[in-house]
């Protein structure tokens, strides 16, 4: 396991129930890196997501966070560490405004004390939601009510974001959007882990990669070299490079 890795995960195994989800799973995210993880439907991405930021429980291995052990660590141990996560499906509040959800995210008492600051900084990131913070969530679109789940993460002033599937169900459009707002908040040296089905965007954004595939981690490596294994163009780009 690295010592230098901002996250550093060892043979992690996660099961619901008595259905193994994860097996001996192991990764690492260094301060300021953008690592992707890609896989097919069900192998196990959100799965990993929610156990890394401890929404589920471990049952072997190890997980670490800025050196420290965090694998019996709660869900709100991880946000105070500065851990913050972009759930799959948004999971906005949909009955209220684009503003009081984006305050949501400001759980951490030093980003509370900024919070006017950091909705500054959202805002500019996000100029529709400057437009529409007073606007009900729910009635947005889903690339919108996306850029809103993005803003209160960061609201947290996260050292890290885990990013689950923020392409899903958007136009290809919104999706150039979304990852180029992914690349601002690397640039601004947010670590980021991004579990994203849209293979080549990721890659695209991506200093490094693992692939998942039933619940195991079956590659790993530098974006250009993953591209390189005719195994991972043919089951995620197609024989000629075109994205299934």
């Amino acid at each position: 396991m690295s010592e230098s890795a901002l996250l550093a995960a060892e043979g992690l195994h996660v099961a619901y129930g008595d259905a193994p989800a994860l097996w001996d799973v192991s990764l690492t995210i260094a301060a300021g890196e953008t690592v992707a993880v890609i896989g097919p439907n069900g192998a196990g991405k959100t799965t990993l997501v929610n156990a890394l930021a401890r929404l589920l429980a471990i049952r072997r291995g190890r997980l670490r966070f800025d050196g420290d052990d965090v694998t019996a660590a709660t869900a709100q141990d991880m946000c105070q560490r500065g851990v913050a996560l972009v759930p799959e499906g948004r999971r906005l509040f949909v009955g209220m405004t684009v503003e009081e959800n984006l305050e949501i995210g400001c759980y951490r008492p030093a980003a509370r004390r900024r919070r006017a600051q950091n909705l500054e900084r959202v805002y500019d990131m996000f100029p529709i939601l400057r437009q529409r913070r007073r606007q009900i969530s729910g009635t947005m679109s889903g690339g919108q009510q996306q850029m809103v789940a993005i803003g209160r993460a960061l609201m947290a002033e996260p050292r890290l974001l885990l990013i689950d599937e923020p392409s899903l169900g958007l136009a290809p459009a919104i999706v150039e959007q979304v990852f180029t707002v992914i690349q601002d908040i690397h640039a601004q040296g947010v670590a980021v882990l991004l579990i994203e089905q849209n293979v080549a965007k990721a890659l695209e954004i991506a200093d490094r990669a693992y692939v998942l595939e039933g619940g195991r981690i079956v590659g790993a490596g530098l974006p250009r070299d993953l591209l390189a294994q005719p195994h991972i163009r043919s089951a995620y780009l197609g024989e000629d490079g075109a994205e299934r």
